[in-house]
Protein backbone atom coordinates (compact mmCIF):
# COMPACT_ATOMS: atom_id res chain seq x y z
CA UNK A 1 0.00 0.00 0.00
CA UNK A 2 2.62 2.58 1.03
CA UNK A 3 3.93 4.66 -0.76
CA UNK A 4 1.66 4.07 -3.76
CA UNK A 5 -1.90 4.58 -2.58
CA UNK A 6 -1.45 5.62 1.01
CA UNK A 7 0.94 7.70 3.03
CA UNK A 8 1.48 9.11 6.45
CA UNK A 9 0.11 12.36 7.79
CA UNK A 10 1.67 15.47 6.32
CA UNK A 11 2.38 17.64 9.35
CA UNK A 12 2.67 20.86 7.36
CA UNK A 13 -0.78 20.25 5.85
CA UNK A 14 -2.27 19.50 9.27
CA UNK A 15 -0.74 22.71 10.66
CA UNK A 16 -2.00 24.78 7.72
CA UNK A 17 -5.53 23.41 8.15
CA UNK A 18 -5.43 24.16 11.88
CA UNK A 19 -4.48 27.78 11.17
CA UNK A 20 -7.23 28.09 8.53
CA UNK A 21 -9.87 26.62 10.83
CA UNK A 22 -8.82 29.01 13.61
CA UNK A 23 -9.05 32.01 11.28
CA UNK A 24 -12.41 30.89 9.87
CA UNK A 25 -13.83 30.66 13.39
CA UNK A 26 -13.15 34.35 14.10
CA UNK A 27 -15.84 37.05 13.67
CA UNK A 28 -13.47 38.96 11.37
CA UNK A 29 -13.56 36.12 8.86
CA UNK A 30 -17.35 36.27 8.72
CA UNK A 31 -17.16 40.03 8.06
CA UNK A 32 -14.53 39.41 5.38
CA UNK A 33 -16.75 36.81 3.68
CA UNK A 34 -19.65 39.29 3.68
CA UNK A 35 -17.42 41.97 2.11
CA UNK A 36 -16.40 39.53 -0.63
CA UNK A 37 -20.05 38.91 -1.55
CA UNK A 38 -20.93 42.61 -1.27
CA UNK A 39 -18.08 43.43 -3.65
CA UNK A 40 -19.09 40.67 -6.07
CA UNK A 41 -22.61 42.07 -6.17
CA UNK A 42 -21.28 45.58 -6.84
CA UNK A 43 -19.15 44.28 -9.70
CA UNK A 44 -22.02 42.21 -11.09
CA UNK A 45 -24.42 45.16 -10.96
CA UNK A 46 -21.84 47.43 -12.58
CA UNK A 47 -21.30 44.99 -15.43
CA UNK A 48 -25.02 44.39 -15.95
CA UNK A 49 -25.64 48.16 -15.97
CA UNK A 50 -23.17 48.32 -18.86
CA UNK A 51 -25.02 45.70 -20.89
CA UNK A 52 -23.22 42.53 -19.88
CA UNK A 53 -25.21 39.38 -19.13
CA UNK A 54 -24.23 37.17 -16.23
CA UNK A 55 -25.02 33.50 -16.67
CA UNK A 56 -26.86 33.48 -13.33
CA UNK A 57 -28.43 36.93 -13.59
CA UNK A 58 -26.29 38.18 -10.70
CA UNK A 59 -24.27 36.58 -7.93
CA UNK A 60 -24.76 35.25 -4.42
CA UNK A 61 -21.13 34.33 -3.85
CA UNK A 62 -17.57 35.42 -4.63
CA UNK A 63 -17.60 35.03 -8.39
CA UNK A 64 -19.53 35.47 -11.59
CA UNK A 65 -19.42 34.21 -15.16
CA UNK A 66 -20.04 36.89 -17.78
CA UNK A 67 -21.59 35.79 -21.09
CA UNK A 68 -19.83 37.68 -23.87
CA UNK A 69 -21.55 36.06 -26.85
CA UNK A 70 -24.25 38.73 -27.19
CA UNK A 71 -21.49 41.32 -27.54
CA UNK A 72 -19.77 39.27 -30.23
CA UNK A 73 -16.75 38.62 -28.03
CA UNK A 74 -14.99 35.46 -26.88
CA UNK A 75 -13.62 34.65 -23.47
CA UNK A 76 -10.15 34.05 -24.92
CA UNK A 77 -10.05 37.50 -26.52
CA UNK A 78 -11.43 39.20 -23.41
CA UNK A 79 -8.88 37.41 -21.23
CA UNK A 80 -6.05 38.65 -23.48
CA UNK A 81 -7.34 42.22 -23.80
CA UNK A 82 -8.00 42.63 -20.08
CA UNK A 83 -4.59 41.20 -19.25
CA UNK A 84 -3.04 43.99 -21.34
CA UNK A 85 -4.51 46.58 -18.95
CA UNK A 86 -3.69 44.64 -15.79
CA UNK A 87 -7.05 42.99 -15.10
CA UNK A 88 -6.88 39.23 -14.66
CA UNK A 89 -9.89 37.10 -15.61
CA UNK A 90 -10.25 33.56 -16.94
CA UNK A 91 -12.01 32.51 -20.10
CA UNK A 92 -14.88 30.26 -19.09
CA UNK A 93 -17.44 28.19 -20.93
CA UNK A 94 -21.04 29.30 -20.57
CA UNK A 95 -24.20 27.18 -20.78
CA UNK A 96 -24.81 26.07 -24.39
CA UNK A 97 -21.52 27.69 -25.37
CA UNK A 98 -21.14 27.78 -29.16
CA UNK A 99 -17.36 28.13 -28.80
CA UNK A 100 -14.78 25.41 -28.17
CA UNK A 101 -13.38 25.27 -24.59
CA UNK A 102 -10.08 26.94 -25.51
CA UNK A 103 -12.02 29.92 -26.85
CA UNK A 104 -15.10 29.97 -24.57
CA UNK A 105 -17.99 32.39 -24.67
CA UNK A 106 -17.50 33.93 -21.26
CA UNK A 107 -15.14 35.06 -18.54
CA UNK A 108 -15.02 34.21 -14.86
CA UNK A 109 -14.27 36.98 -12.37
CA UNK A 110 -13.78 36.66 -8.61
CA UNK A 111 -13.53 39.24 -5.84
CA UNK A 112 -11.61 37.67 -2.89
CA UNK A 113 -8.10 38.81 -3.85
CA UNK A 114 -9.04 42.48 -4.26
CA UNK A 115 -11.27 42.38 -1.19
CA UNK A 116 -8.24 41.18 0.76
CA UNK A 117 -6.39 44.26 -0.49
CA UNK A 118 -9.17 46.45 0.92
CA UNK A 119 -11.20 47.41 -2.15
CA UNK A 120 -14.90 48.01 -1.57
CA UNK A 121 -18.09 48.35 -3.63
CA UNK A 122 -17.13 51.78 -5.02
CA UNK A 123 -13.86 50.43 -6.39
CA UNK A 124 -15.58 47.38 -7.85
CA UNK A 125 -17.94 49.75 -9.65
CA UNK A 126 -14.86 51.40 -11.14
CA UNK A 127 -13.50 48.00 -12.15
CA UNK A 128 -16.77 47.22 -13.95
CA UNK A 129 -16.31 50.44 -15.95
CA UNK A 130 -12.68 49.53 -16.71
CA UNK A 131 -13.71 46.10 -17.98
CA UNK A 132 -16.51 47.57 -20.10
CA UNK A 133 -14.26 50.28 -21.56
CA UNK A 134 -11.52 47.79 -22.42
CA UNK A 135 -13.84 45.29 -24.08
CA UNK A 136 -15.62 48.07 -26.00
CA UNK A 137 -12.36 49.35 -27.52
CA UNK A 138 -9.70 46.62 -27.31
CA UNK A 139 -7.64 48.12 -30.14
CA UNK A 140 -7.82 51.76 -29.04
CA UNK A 141 -4.43 52.51 -27.49
CA UNK A 142 -5.72 55.68 -25.81
CA UNK A 143 -8.46 53.73 -24.01
CA UNK A 144 -6.05 50.95 -23.05
CA UNK A 145 -3.51 53.46 -21.70
CA UNK A 146 -6.21 55.23 -19.66
CA UNK A 147 -7.48 51.96 -18.17
CA UNK A 148 -3.92 50.79 -17.43
CA UNK A 149 -3.38 54.04 -15.51
CA UNK A 150 -6.64 53.57 -13.59
CA UNK A 151 -5.64 50.02 -12.67
CA UNK A 152 -2.21 51.21 -11.50
CA UNK A 153 -3.80 53.96 -9.40
CA UNK A 154 -6.10 51.43 -7.70
CA UNK A 155 -3.14 49.14 -7.00
CA UNK A 156 -1.21 52.07 -5.53
CA UNK A 157 -4.15 53.02 -3.29
CA UNK A 158 -4.56 49.42 -2.12
CA UNK A 159 -1.07 47.88 -1.95
CA UNK A 160 -0.65 44.14 -1.73
CA UNK A 161 1.61 44.40 1.33
CA UNK A 162 0.77 47.71 3.05
CA UNK A 163 3.05 46.97 6.00
CA UNK A 164 6.03 47.00 3.62
CA UNK A 165 5.15 50.44 2.26
CA UNK A 166 7.37 53.41 3.20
Amino acid sequence: VFPGAQGGPLEHVIAAKAVCFKLAAEPEFRAYAHRIVENARALAEGLMARGFRLTTGGTDNHLMVVDLTKKGLTGADAETWLDKVGITVNKNAIPYDPNPPRVAGGIRIGTPALTTRGLGPAEFGQIAAMIADTLAAPNDEAVLARVRTQVAELCDRFPLYPWLEG
